[in-house]
């Protein structure tokens, strides 16, 4: 890392691997434990795995990196050259990430600025490009920050789950929101509402419940200048489909990525996600 802001972020950005190196990307890992096995995301555990550990009714649970893994990230950084870090992850909502990262800042050899940024996903891997290209542009320590938080502001993230089972288990949405949804037999649509997974509408069917989720992001898109994200895990064809009409649809689509989450998402939401993430640029 030359620059003079280094830029980090977690595993649970799902930014392709070309962006990574392209800007030049720092990714600290989550933790899935998979039984008695602790695994890496992105390196030990993918997410084919995961779901077939999920459809077998296995224990899966998630942990956050220790302080001590984000201060050994923060001294190579400092190490490499990087004069300042910029540090963005995912909602402190959702994870106890950000905390870790706040503690390894403290000591850290630079000056570091840890950002909730009350994301996840590619919302989240939204915050960390637009962060590297101000700080490769030569932006100071503030400015990256600002273009993070900027992009964060404007940046939507809708979800359809199978089933609300996973984000209950995980403490990831509230007990009553998870009955209600069973209890009447519907299928969730979800949104990322102030750094939380909150219940959006109810609808009857998957496939109406995935044709409201395309109406969603076409509606949020408008006819300004966006990026999408489209997710899934262990839905490929889902999520082919849903792009090539929000590809259509969108008349000011700049970037379209198409990516099946990881493990850590993945175990709290469960096979047969479908997500949509509208970031403005």
């Amino acid at each position: 890392m030359s620059r003079h802001v280094a830029i980090i972020t977690d595993s649970t950005a799902y930014l392709p691997r070309s962006a990574v190196e392209q800007h030049n990307i720092v990714t600290v890992p989550l933790t899935v434990v998979l039984g008695d096995q602790a695994l890496e995301e992105g390196t030990e555990i993918s997410a084919r795995s995961l779901a077939q550990a999920l459809q077998k009714r296995r224990s899966v649970t998630t942990s956050r990196p220790s302080p001590e893994i984000f201060a050994a990230t923060y001294r190579a950084a400092a190490d490499a050259g990087a004069t300042g870090i910029v540090s963005l992850h995912l909602s402190a909502e959702l994870s106890g990430t950000y905390d870790a990262a706040v503690l390894a800042a403290r000591d850290a050899p630079v000056p570091v600025r840890v950002v909730d940024t009350g994301m996840i996903a590619m919302a989240l891997g939204f915050c960390a490009l637009a962060a590297a290209e101000t700080a490769q542009a030569g932006g100071t320590l503030d400015e990256t920050v600002a273009a993070a938080e900027k992009r964060a502001a404007g940046t939507y993230a809708y979800f359809y789950v199978d089933t609300l089972d996973y984000l209950r288990r995980g403490g990831r949405i509230g007990a009553a929101q998870a009955l209600l949804g069973s209890a009447l037999a519907v299928k969730p649509l979800l949104q990322l509402e102030g750094g939380r997974i909150e219940m959006l509408e109810k609808v009857r069917t998957a496939s109406k419940a995935i044709a409201r989720l395309e109406e969603l992001a076409v509606e949020c898109a408008g006819t300004g200048g966006v990026d999408i994200a489209v997710h899934h895990l262990a839905a490929p064809e889902r999520a082919s489909a849903l792009a090539e009409k929000l590809r259509e649809r969108v008349p000011g689509l700049g970037e379209l990525h198409v990516s099946e989450v990881g493990a850590v998402i993945g175990a709290h939401t469960g096979p047969g996600l479908l997500g949509a993430v509208v970031s403005a640029r």
